[in-house]
């Protein structure tokens, strides 16, 4: 009798952590599509983006560190969505953070939101275009003055616009 019992409780701990599990997963889902100004079927999204940028924008993949050419960017100008051509970071925001991804200390106003990402197991605030929903990095409590922040973004989601001269 109290194999059964141990055995029916270790069911129910597993069941009610699999429902936890999946309602934190949900809690860090971002908005659904319908709500982004951008919206594309998935078809679309992988004919308009290259494999690389699909693996960023919409499976929430990371590039390897120090792999991203816009880690060497120091012109002015501005760093866009690659899914939408959204104006996330202005150029005088990109700090050299020493992690491998292209790092900044603020977005632009009303670029990006951010959810809960508790993919690794322990909360982390994902950080997605506010038009398309793209994911584009995390943002971590780590960054320099004023904002205290670092906005750390796979440049594999993000393009460079040079300022006109």
């Amino acid at each position: 009798m109290t194999d059964q019992l141990q055995t029916r409780r270790t069911l129910l701990a597993w069941l009610g952590a699999g429902a936890a599990a999946s309602a934190l997963a949900a809690c860090g889902t971002p908005a659904s599509a319908a709500s982004y100004k951008v919206n594309l079927t998935d078809a679309q999204w992988r004919k308009k983006l290259t494999k690389d940028q699909y693996f960023i924008l919409r499976e929430a993949g990371t590039e390897p560190a120090f792999s991203s050419p816009l880690l060497n960017e120091h012109r002015k100008g501005t760093f866009l969505c690659a899914g939408c051509d959204n104006a996330l970071f202005d150029s005088k925001t990109m700090f050299h953070s020493g992690t491998g991804w292209p790092s900044f200390y603020q977005p632009l106003p009303g670029a990006v939101g951010t959810s809960s990402d508790f993919k690794l197991g322990y909360p982390r605030v994902e950080v997605h275009c506010a038009d398309c929903g793209g994911h584009l990095g995390h943002v971590f409590k780590d960054g320099p003055k004023p904002t205290g922040l670092r906005y750390c973004m796979d440049g594999d989601g993000l393009k460079f616009r040079a300022a006109k001269a």
